[in-house]
């Protein structure tokens, strides 16, 4: 069973919808397998839990 695994920010649940639909489609068409078999995984992750160059990203986006 092939799995994606998406790490980004916070996004709304039509977001998400879009994204797994996407990265399903194009993954079936690159490898020539059944949508079906594919399981998609979303970690969203708080600007307070990821660091750029030394600093918080909730701190470099303010």
């Amino acid at each position: 069973m092939p799995f994606i695994q998406f790490d980004g920010g916070q996004m709304s649940k039509e977001k998400k919808a879009e994204l797994v639909a996407k990265l399903t489609e194009t993954a079936q068409e690159v490898l020539g397998i059944p949508s079906q078999a594919f399981s998609v995984l979303i970690r969203e992750n708080s600007m307070d839990n990821i660091g750029q160059g030394g600093k918080l990203l909730s701190e470099l986006h303010k």
